[in-house]
């Protein structure tokens, strides 16, 4: 029904939405107006520009059960995440709570916060105790911070029951949300989840370098802007202004001009999961999923994850002794067929507008 909105199904089987997805025509035609608008009467439409960039903080909001105020607009996932672990006043023998198998973006700047004499504590995400160890270590702990779903295993956190703990020990609840985002829902408030960023150019099929960071306001309260610029303060459209009042919602964190291209894309691209509904595309996602998982263990191959119901996600990762990951990946390639090589293993990401004969495709084509 939605493969319209997709033209690059015309071209290639794309099941590597874990890595950069195709555009969504939505998003795409939302960002060749602006040019366009742009190009041909400059800035006389600017009025409009600013409504989409506050309507990207609406459509975020609905997307997570949040509000606008607790929206700030980022460049990624990387400065959503940087700006809260850099953000809060850290004391020597704070403890963080975080998981081995992170991409950097959700590690790196934890780690260096051992220069101010943080502690960090490493968790395995897939840990069939996993809650257990969670509701031990977060005991004294100041925060913890979990990918949504992990980039390499594909594992599917229970944001709920983690919030749960978090929430009951008064630890602070961090969320990188990119490999779920707009996949399977998101509800910060019954999850507790203080600060969630994502980027939207992964299942939320919108483009680069344009993303969301949620922080509640409870948080905001507690994490300083690290980059400061003149949009940060309150009277910021007032130029002659020296007042550092800081803006009263999570613009506090906006350093300055924003991407107003890619906000055009983002939110036109938000808007349309939202219209798909995202309680129709996860099913979809999952089952997806599920038969990749199938059939390439029927062919021999190793899973990354043991797949579950509770665990799955839309990420597939698989290895097969004898056969070389990357080269496998160049012949799909051929066979337009587009799949991600990480770290040994062959990851496919399909998403809802994907269709099952094209999964049959990709596991006749394994040896």
């Amino acid at each position: 029904m939605y493969r319209e909105y997709f033209p690059v199904t015309r071209n290639f089987i794309h099941l590597n939405h874990a890595s950069v997805a195709p555009l969504c025509r939505p998003a795409a035609e939302a960002m060749q107006w602006l040019a366009q608008d742009s190009l041909d009467y400059g800035t006389a439409h600017y009025d409009q520009w600013i409504e989409t960039c506050e309507g990207l903080r609406r459509s975020a909001a609905r997307l997570m059960n949040g509000t606008p105020g607790e929206i700030a607009i980022v460049k990624n996932t990387s400065e959503g995440i940087a700006t809260v672990a850099l953000g809060l006043d850290w004391k020597p023998g704070d403890q963080v709570i975080a998981f081995r198998e992170e991409f950097p973006a959700n590690q790196f700047p934890w780690q260096r916060l051992a220069s101010k004499g943080v502690n960090i504590e490493w968790l395995t995400a897939n840990d069939p105790m996993l809650l257990q160890r969670i509701d031990d270590a977060t005991r004294g702990a100041r925060l913890l911070t979990i990918s949504f779903v992990q980039f390499l295993t594909g594992f599917r956190a229970d944001l709920a029951a983690i919030g749960e703990i978090c929430h009951r020990r008064g630890v602070i609840f961090v969320v990188d949300g990119i490999q779920g985002l707009g996949a399977f829902p998101v509800d910060v408030q019954a999850a507790h989840i203080d600060a969630l960023a994502a980027d939207g150019h992964k299942w939320l099929l919108g483009p680069e370098g344009c993303g969301v960071l949620f922080i509640s306001k409870r948080l905001q309260e507690q994490v300083a802007p690290v980059e400061f610029g003149w949009t940060n303060v309150a009277r910021y459209n007032d130029y002659a202004s020296r007042d550092m009042t800081l803006r009263d919602d999570a613009g506090r964190y906006e350093c300055g001009t924003l991407n107003t291209i890619g906000c055009y894309g983002l939110r036109a691209a938000m808007d349309f999961l939202l219209e798909v509904g995202i309680d129709k595309i996860a099913p979809v996602v999952q089952r997806l999923g599920d038969h990749i998982a199938e059939g390439v263990t029927a062919k021999g191959y190793e899973l990354l994850l043991t797949r579950t119901p509770q665990n799955g996600a839309g990420i597939v990762t698989f290895r097969k002794e004898g056969v070389n990951s990357e080269e496998l990946c160049a012949k799909l390639r051929e066979d337009s067929i587009i799949v991600a090589p990480r770290a040994g293993w062959l990851r496919a990401s399909p998403h809802f507008y994907n269709e099952p004969a094209e999964i049959d495709k990709l596991l006749a084509l394994l040896p």
